[in-house]
């Protein structure tokens, strides 16, 4: 980086903070003149968020920051550009290190610092530190971030699952720590999870290069959006197991939504996009992990749009609708991948397949399709 050059930003994510530390203090090690900033929401229930700066010497700088509309993360994103600017301005940073708290995601703080980034600074990548060993346990595990001390605000809802996956598979670096207690088949949990993030052990002497990679935060949110996800492929190995389930007919509401329970439980993981008979317009996002549900709207589906609405949207949707178009249906289809050990891949695939709508239901129409469904007060809560 010469002086007339924008700074480089890393930002670090991860909910084992102590393999999220040793990626940071690895860092601070490997690039001379970087510098590390932190700030910790673990206060934020007293009412500040700590900050520090620190180098490779040890700490440099402390503060206390108010919260902002009583939210810690808002405080986060308020406080992060002035700072990043400020190391920027005096020229001595040659790579700033931000390390997220605990349960923070990465791509809130990613496109707020490539929003405001200018020419003083620029992110140039998002890494997210995990411990194999810690993976299965931190995905599976359905317990409140507040239950677990660990949430970012007195409204977050998230559970330690969730809240674990979106961190790692966001990110396309994955800082992994060396774990004696690690075994291959935690390794493939994190292959099949996130099966194009590059893998860099800790210590390996790598992760200065991978901090300064590059970054594109579109290509990132594109990669997350439901209709255009890049989901994981069919896979087993050392008993970890990638189911991936895709059928054109829709779902018949009812039946659906009396296997949610089931199919929610059936894997540590599961995710993508689907539809039902009685909703042909919207496209639906599935997401879950350790026990929880999401099922949200995520707009319409390209063959619901008119031919002139299809430039209004971004090109890498109307690229997946393409690939991925049916005479009959368009972009409609059920795509939802599984990932998890231990899978009952049979029994899965039975019970997703006697939720589609039969021959029958299909050839008489809306007139044979019960409503309402539970899924009237999920997705329509204020009707």
């Amino acid at each position: 980086m010469t002086l007339d050059e924008p700074m480089p930003v890393v930002i670090v994510a991860g909910l084992h903070a102590e393999a999220r530390r040793a990626a940071v203090e690895q860092l601070l090690r490997e690039v001379p003149g970087s510098v590390a900033l932190h700030h910790d929401l673990s206060a934020s229930p007293a009412g500040a968020v700590r900050r520090s700066v620190r180098d490779s010497t040890g700490e440099s700088g402390r503060g206390e920051i108010p919260l902002v509309n009583d939210c810690a993360c808002c405080a986060l994103r308020v406080d992060l550009v002035p700072e990043l600017e400020r190391l920027a301005d005096s020229g001595l940073t040659r790579l700033a290190v931000v390390e997220l708290w605990d349960s923070v995601e990465p791509r809130g703080m990613a496109e707020v610092t490539a929003a405001h980034g200018g020419g003083t600074f620029r992110l140039t990548n998002v890494l997210t530190a995990v411990d194999p060993a810690l993976a299965l346990a931190c995905l599976s595990n359905g317990d409140d971030l507040a239950e677990a001390g660990l949430a970012a605000a007195a409204t977050d809802r998230r559970t330690v699952g969730d809240a674990f996956a979106r961190q790692l598979e966001y990110a396309p670096v994955l800082a992994v720590a060396d774990s004696a207690t690690a075994g291959p088949d935690d390794l493939a949990l994190l292959r099949q999870l996130h099966p194009t993030a590059q893998h860099v052990e800790i210590a390996s002497g790598r992760l200065g290069a991978a901090a300064v990679a590059g970054f594109d935060v579109d290509a990132a949110a594109a990669a997350q959006h439901p209709a255009c996800a890049r989901l994981p492929h069919d896979c087993d190995e050392h008993g970890i197991s990638t189911l991936v389930w895709r059928r054109r007919r829709p779902f018949h509401a009812g039946r659906l939504y009396d296997a949610l329970e089931d199919l929610c439980c059936a894997a540590a993981r599961s995710r993508g996009r689907f539809w039902l008979a009685d909703r042909p317009d919207h496209l639906l996002a599935w997401d879950a992990a350790g026990g929880a549900l999401c099922v949200e709207s995520a707009g319409p589906w390209m063959a619901a749009l008119p031919d002139a609405a299809w430039e209004m949207m971004p090109p890498e949707r109307r690229t997946a609708a393409t690939v991925d178009w049916h005479p009959e249906h368009g972009d409609r289809c059920q795509h939802l991948v599984f990932t998890s050990p231990g899978l009952d891949r049979a029994g899965l695939l039975a019970l997703l397949d006697s939720c589609l709508l039969t021959d029958d239901e299909w050839a008489c129409g809306p007139g044979a399709w019960s409503r309402p469904t539970g899924f009237d007060e999920l997705l329509d809560p204020v009707a």
